[in-house]
C-alpha cells in the first residue's frame, strides 16, 4: 500500500553517506537521485525511502510523532541494521529486542533527527 515514505534533510550529502551505508544491509539501493532528492528500494515492487531538502526552502525539521519502520526478513538483519546506524552515527532510541509477542524491533536516529526502526515480525 504504501510506494514510499519521505524524510527531510538539511545536509543532503551527510544524509546520503549515512543511508547508503545503511540500506545495503537490506539490499536497498537508490534508484532516484537528484540535487534535491533521493530515493532507495530494495526492489521496484517494495516501498522506498526517500530523502529530500524540504521543497518550501525552508529548514528540515523532525516531526514529532513520526517515525520510519523498515521490515526485515530475521531478527539478525534487525540486529545488523541497528548496528550499522550506531556506527554511522545514528542516536539511540531502544536497542533490538522483542516487543510484545513476535516483535522484534531496536529504534533509532539518523544524524537529521528522524526516527527509524527495523523491526522482524515472527
Amino acid at each position: 500500500m504504501i510506494g514510499y515514505v519521505t524524510i527531510g534533510t538539511n545536509d543532503l550529502a551527510r544524509a546520503a553517506t549515512f543511508y547508503d551505508a545503511l540500506l545495503t544491509i537490506i539490499g536497498a539501493k537508490r534508484f532516484m537521485d537528484t540535487d534535491r532528492f533521493i530515493a532507495w528500494s530494495a526492489s521496484p515492487t517494495t516501498a522506498g525511502l526517500c530523502l529530500a531538502k524540504p521543497f518550501d526552502g525552508k529548514p528540515a525539521t523532525v516531526g514529532n510523532g513520526v517515525m520510519v519502520a523498515l521490515v526485515v526478513n530475521s531478527r539478525e538483519k534487525v540486529d545488523a541494521l541497528y548496528k550499522k546506524a550506531m556506527e554511522l552515527g545514528a542516536s539511540d532510541e531502544g536497542p533490538p529486542g522483542p516487543r510484545g509477542e513476535g516483535f522484534y524491533a531496536g529504534y533509532f536516529r539518523d544524524p537529521d533527527g528522524n526516527k527509524l526502526n527495523a523491526f522482524f515480525m515472527g
